[in-house]
């Protein structure tokens, strides 16, 4: 009996233990299974039971629907230890939708070219500026006063394996550094509704240090104006995850 041979028992041995999960969310009702999750989340890569159930679990929990794409569960190989990430619009979505949500201002912090540090609404960085991180502030309901959160471009730009800055923020550094800080300012003020939710971005640091080995190769490819992550698989062969 060969490798795929073992994998495939296991997960028919995964379908039989566990029962179909069903939730609603605004009267639609979602339905997961290992099976449903392998062939439409994952991308039909082969998960554990434990991060199954981790995975349905916070669907449940925040109400998350990964069909969607507000909620992936990512894995690279059969070794490495499954990602679940939450789209950045998932974590607006529910935290604007909260009843003692008030309001945000969000933008970019940058450096002028006379060498002032200026916060500026939006994403705007004129020829000459340089980026420095972005800013946001948060509004609820009942507090004295906002969330307020900064956060420098050094710290949260993602990289490839070579160090250089990944596509998207390699393209888009204003916007995406801009999400950044809103989504840390919305976790800060509504943490009982999107506390511990991890973004893609946060994703992408837990995984700058990837293994090598036999794995599903995979498209991944994240949204700049939504958050959305999206897994393509391609086909099987030996490379490093550095590649993907």
């Amino acid at each position: 009996m060969n490798k795929d041979d073992i994998k495939k028992l296991n997960a028919e041995a995964l379908e039989e233990q566990i029962a179909p999960v069903k939730y609603e969310i605004d009267g639609h009702e979602i339905k997961l299974s290992p099976t449903i999750v392998k062939r439409f989340i994952t991308g039909g890569q082969e998960i554990t039971e434990s991060e199954y159930k981790l995975f349905v679990e916070l669907c449940i929990a925040r109400k998350l629907n990964p069909f969607l794409k507000e909620v992936h569960l990512i894995k690279y190989s059969d070794t490495s230890t499954a990602q679940i990430v939450v789209g950045k619009d998932a974590i607006v979505k529910r935290a604007v939708t909260h009843k003692s949500f008030n309001g945000r201002q969000q933008g970019v912090i940058v450096k002028t070219e006379d060498g002032k540090i200026e916060y500026r609404n939006g994403a705007l960085v004129i020829e000459g500026e340089t980026l420095v991180g972005g800013w946001a502030r948060v509004y609820r309901k009942g507090w004295d006063y906002p969330v307020e959160t900064a956060v420098s471009l050094k710290e949260a730009i993602q990289t490839k394996g070579d160090g250089k800055p990944n596509t998207n923020w390699a393209n888009r550094p204003a916007t995406m550094v801009e999400k950044v800080a809103l989504v840390r300012a919305l976790r800060e003020a509504f943490v009982e509704d999107v506390g511990g939710l991890i973004d893609e971005d946060e994703a992408w640091q837990n995984m700058n240090n990837k293994p090598t080995g036999s794995v599903v190769e995979t498209t991944v490819q994240v949204d700049p104006t939504t958050g959305e992550v999206e897994v393509q698989p391609v086909q099987k062969k030996k490379k490093s995850l550095d590649d993907i």
